[in-house]
């Protein structure tokens, strides 16, 4: 099998590549327009920043998971390579066409953008109607909301006196984060119970879910993207956030984290869903009139939707090429590069006099994140599998 046949037989390989190259593409043009040095753009910098970290940067992330993810849940076959291709040039497609914004009609520039996720949508239902199940079908309402989210911002864009280009980015923003927490909340509590079986720890040590518990947050997960797409009132906002991140620190408190700290390729899984929690909260603080919500937005969007993807992205790699679940050395940096570049875009915004230095900082251990992250899954997604011959 050729390496460019190889990239398409898998929806992880293409769409995890993308993901790890975009993320330091636009990593490294956000630090230039800080340096005052950017490319002129059709859009505000920062909308364009934000827009390719939500609806482009983590939508390739989440094609790549779906693609895998979902055949697994089903038993369905996975897609073929025509398939994969296609998606993966309609997101593309769409990232180019925000870029070159301002030499395409409006509307050409909103279609291209949201023609993806409904692709990759109608492919997840014909996968998920093998064994339909409701706590996977809900999946479908997410993502949704997700196009939803990018829709109402190019409705801004385009100029037609409907929509809203910042409340565009936060519902997406928001609903990454559900997305997280309901896929996190299986993942990880699941992973660190076989690890701890294969180690022989104790089974009253195991990570506990209890559904009341599970059920809640699921509600809030789903009620939060609403209530910003809809323009509630920043209170009622703030609460359902402040509720939602209290509820996901308590779900983490009980499993097992501490335990994780051994094996980077969980604990990377435990620290960004700790990011969810605290973000959430301080999320909810501002909305309250306490603190500052861009900074709470930061350590959501860099630490919880950045931290999360790229442990989930090396994991998977790792485990879909047959090599064994450790993360190596580069990828472990990558972990503590994004957890680093979190932080400090979350303290630079009480820094008056170093807000600028410590976005640049941050903007730029966001982008040695994912030069890490390519230089240790290389291999993974690019070659062949492991004990295979080509």
């Amino acid at each position: 099998m050729t390496a460019l046949a190889r990239l398409f037989s898998e929806g992880f390989r293409v769409f995890f590549l993308a993901a790890g190259l975009y993320g330091l593409f636009a990593g490294a043009i956000w630090v230039l327009f800080l340096a005052g040095d950017g490319p002129a753009l059709a859009q505000v910098p920062s909308q364009w920043h934000a827009h390719e970290m939500v609806f482009g940067y983590a939508t390739a992330a989440l094609g790549g998971f779906f693609l895998t993810a979902v055949p697994n849940w089903t038993g369905a076959p996975g897609a073929r390579q025509g398939f994969i291709a296609l998606a993966a040039g309609l997101w593309l497609a769409g990232r180019l066409a925000v870029w070159y914004a301002g030499a395409l009609p409006p509307v050409w520039v909103a279609l291209l953008d949201l023609a993806f996720l409904p692709v990759l949508a109608l492919k997840i239902v014909t996968q998920l109607l093998k064994r339909p199940k409701p706590q996977n079908l809900m999946f479908l309402l997410f993502l949704a909301y997700l196009w939803a989210a990018d829709l109402w911002l190019h409705l801004d864009w385009i100029g037609t006196g409907y929509g809203d280009a910042e409340t565009g980015l936060r519902a997406g923003l928001a609903v990454l984060c559900a997305l997280i927490s309901v896929l996190g909340g299986r993942i990880t509590p699941a992973f660190t119970r076989n690890a701890m079986k294969r180690a022989g720890v104790a089974e009253t040590l195991w990570p506990v879910s209890r559904a009341p518990v599970e059920r809640l947050a699921l509600g809030l997960a789903l009620l939060l993207p609403g209530l910003v797409l809809g323009g509630a009132p920043d209170g009622l906002t703030g609460a359902v956030a402040l509720a939602f991140g209290a509820v996901q620190a308590f779900r983490l408190m009980r499993w097992g984290g501490l335990w994780c700290l051994s094996q980077p390729i969980l604990w990377a899984l435990h620290l960004a869903l700790a990011m969810l929690a605290a973000g959430m909260i301080l999320w909810g603080l501002a909305g309250l009139g306490l603190g500052s919500e861009l900074a709470a937005l930061h350590l959501l969007g860099i630490g919880c939707v950045g931290g999360m993807t790229l442990a989930v992205m090396s994991r998977a790699a790792l485990g879909h090429s047959g090599r064994p679940l450790v993360a190596p050395g580069p990828m472990v940096l990558g972990y503590g590069l994004m957890a680093a570049a979190a932080l400090t875009r979350w303290a630079g915004s009480g820094l008056d006099a170093l807000y600028l230095p410590a976005m640049l900082l941050a903007g730029l251990l966001w982008t040695a994140a994912f030069a890490t992250y390519l230089a240790a899954m290389w291999p993974a997604l690019i070659g062949p599998r492991a004990g295979a011959a080509g």
